[in-house]
């Protein structure tokens, strides 16, 4: 098999998995909003939820990011996605909050290991021309997983419950057989010739006078984006239902916000090599940053539709371009263990960000000024990526 078609069928092997962990992060959205129904949840609880998700992701995304860099990269990825597939689908078969939240951990585990992995893969077994736009694809798959989500949502969860939707989502357990046997990961010369090094050497590497300013810049913006995204985005339904809209309602306007999610990481696929990484994902996050505001202070349904759409369109072109620079930053030693670390350091964000807004909803603050919130941690972002990030482009 030639090079070109062998990163394609990795590209789409590897981005249906992507998929299917956009199916859970997504639906875990809307379970919450359901399970705050039934289980008479506070908004402290339903914070709670998505902030343990991210705290297993943040183990997962350090544990199996250092392990791709120590063995095969395809067995590691592998691994992640039957972790996060089985206890996802024991999930299905909680009945109270505590053992809920503590499978979802697990889940999360495994979906945090999976998400750096594979876009280390993609970035490794592209060819230089069109890398960064190869891994926003791979990116894009999200918001395929995010609509499917939005779909079994919205049809299923009112009729027949979340606990059916979940089950659902783990069947994607047996997709682990399609991709053992469907890719191959190319055997590259810097890994197979030399020695093995250690975590401790890996982790010493990322902050050497080499990279260390890019280590830096790399986990100050993963954790304001991450922060931001997980403290907007697993909010979102229920945010619709805090402004006076039905859950069946909510769950619809919500699901055509998501639908702008493919476009957004279309037109950053072009643009990062027309434009270049740090451009992109500059232009991107400012976009982000300003519809977070225009979301938080619109008034009635057309402003509310208008902004969530622009905030979807912009914050996922910007995740494309953020996943697709993050790998560049590093040899290929060490590349597993940097872009892990801080996709790990960035799922602490995604900890406070659902927590705070819970915390801050129950002490009565406006949405409105909990959105400013998001916007200028954004717009540290892009500041950072200003100041501390340089183009990777083809290098």
């Amino acid at each position: 098999m030639n090079e070109a078609s062998n990163h394609k069928k990795l590209l789409v092997a590897s981005g249906f998995a992507w998929l299917f962990d956009a199916m859970d992060v997504g639906m875990l959205s809307f379970i919450i909003a359901a399970l705050a129904k039934e289980w008479h949840l506070t908004e402290s609880q339903v914070g709670m939820l998505g902030s343990i998700s991210s705290l297993g992701m943040a183990v997962g995304a350090i544990l199996f990011g250092a392990l791709a860099d120590r063995y095969n990269r395809k067995t590691i990825l592998i691994v992640s996605l039957l972790i996060f597939s089985i206890f996802n689908g024991i999930s299905a078969l909680t009945t109270t909050y505590a053992a809920f939240a503590f499978i979802r951990f697990l889940v999360g585990c495994g979906l945090g290991g999976e998400l750096p992995v594979a876009s280390t893969l993609i970035s490794e077994n592209s060819p230089a021309h069109v890398r960064g736009r190869a891994v926003v694809l791979l990116e894009s798959f999200w918001a395929g997983g995010w609509l499917i989500s939005a779909l079994i949502s919205y049809f299923i969860i009112p009729s027949w419950g979340w606990k059916i939707a979940v089950f659902i989502t783990s069947l994607t357990a047996i997709y682990a057989l399609v991709l053992r046997f469907s890719i191959r990961e190319e055997d590259h010369a810097i890994r197979s010739s030399k020695p093995k090094i250690s975590f401790k050497l890996r982790l010493k590497s990322i902050w050497n006078q080499h990279y260390a300013k890019a280590t830096l810049m790399l986990w100050i913006v993963w954790f304001m984006v991450v922060f931001s995204y997980y403290g907007m985005f697993l909010w979102l339904p229920s945010v619709m239902v805090m402004k006076g809209y039905s859950i069946v309602h909510s769950f619809g306007y919500v699901l055509i916000m998501t639908v702008a999610q493919l476009p957004g990481y279309f037109t950053a696929a072009w643009l990062i090599e027309k434009w270049g990484r740090k451009l992109t994902l500059i232009t991107f996050l400012t976009g982000t940053a300003l519809s977070a505001i225009a979301f938080g202070f619109a008034q009635g349904l057309a402003m509310l539709l208008v902004a969530g759409i622009l905030l979807s369109f912009f914050n996922l072109g910007a995740w494309g371009a953020l996943y697709a620079y993050s790998p560049e930053q590093y040899p290929e030693e060490i590349r597993g263990t940097g872009s892990g670390m801080a996709a790990g350091i960035g799922r602490v964000g995604g900890i406070v960000g659902p927590l705070l807004v819970g915390s801050l909803s129950e002490q009565g603050v406006a949405l409105s000024t909990i959105f400013v919130i998001f916007f200028i941690s954004i717009m540290i972002a892009v500041v950072t990526i200003g100041l501390l990030g340089k183009e990777t482009m083809e290098k």
